[in-house]
């Protein structure tokens, strides 16, 4: 596995795929403090200097042992517009697996930027890092986001009952995964 070498970009045919700048907490901040965005992720949204800190950590978080993430901002070609993020969290370095997670500006919903961005940084895992398995964890209420791992071909591999409480209200969770060589059979 190589991760010596980060990449510090890939180019989709609409998106560019990036690392964060310091100019781009104003574009990160206007999704990642919304009650909606957070709907499905557990956590409740930061605001303030906490979340100044959170993105202060984003651009120069290592990626180098179990834990961590390796985050790219999703901006649109023909703009220039930050309309979301996705990530690698390096879940077990010995293994070669990776989970990949995303979250995105409700206002571009619906256009398949997000499963562009997706498609782009599992490859980039795949490829570039050499990870062997790369796995998404999702709410299964999350209809969007299951529909994303859905049209790139991830497996379904459990749907796990009650197994997170966030705010008195027990979720179940859906683990969906692609190893190397199926990823490499269909893209």
């Amino acid at each position: 596995m190589n991760l010596q070498s980060l990449p510090t970009s890939v180019t989709t045919e609409r998106l560019i795929l990036r690392k964060f700048l310091p100019g781009d907490l104003e574009s990160y901040a206007a999704y990642r403090t919304r009650e909606d965005v957070y709907r499905y992720l557990y956590a409740t949204p930061s605001t303030g200097t906490v979340l100044e800190e959170k993105f202060a950590k984003l651009l120069e978080a290592p990626f180098e042992n179990d834990g961590d993430d390796f985050h790219f901002a999703v901006t649109r070609k023909d703009d220039g517009a930050l309309i979301g993020d996705v990530m690698l969290k390096l879940a077990n370095k010995a293994a070669l697996q990776a989970e990949v997670g995303y979250v995105f500006h409700p206002d571009y919903g619906g256009k398949g930027y997000a499963t562009e961005a997706v498609s782009a940084m599992i490859s980039v895992g795949f490829e570039a890092f050499g990870f062997h398995r790369i796995f998404a964890r999702l709410d299964s209420r999350n209809k969007g986001s299951v529909g994303i791992v859905e049209r790139l071909g991830l497996r379904r591999e459990a749907h796990l009952i009650e197994n997170d409480r966030f705010n008195g209200e027990w979720g179940d969770e859906y683990v969906y995964a692609a190893l190397a060589r199926e990823w490499a059979a269909v893209h």
